[in-house]
């Protein structure tokens, strides 16, 4: 696969690789120059952060023991 660098130093990924790596504007690859003259890219994970704000605040606020009585029904029904 060939990528062409333009007079910005910018470069285009084949979208084969940008579908391979799930990847979309924005975001980010990190670059590394191996010693065997190389490079290599690897995706850049969010952090957890990136998250806040995606799901909206749930009508009633659930307590702790709510919470955890859930979950532990859950994993009852899952062996059931």
């Amino acid at each position: 696969m060939l990528a062409t660098l333009t007079s910005k130093g910018q470069l285009t990924l084949p979208v084969s690789i940008r579908r391979k790596l799930h990847l979309k504007p924005g975001d980010k690859i990190e670059l590394f120059s191996r010693n065997d003259g190389h490079i290599e890219g690897v995706p850049v994970k969010q952090g957890i952060n990136t998250l806040k704000g995606i799901l909206p605040k749930p009508k009633q606020a659930v307590s702790l023991e709510e919470m955890e009585k859930a979950i532990a029904e859950g994993a009852n029904n899952d062996w059931n």
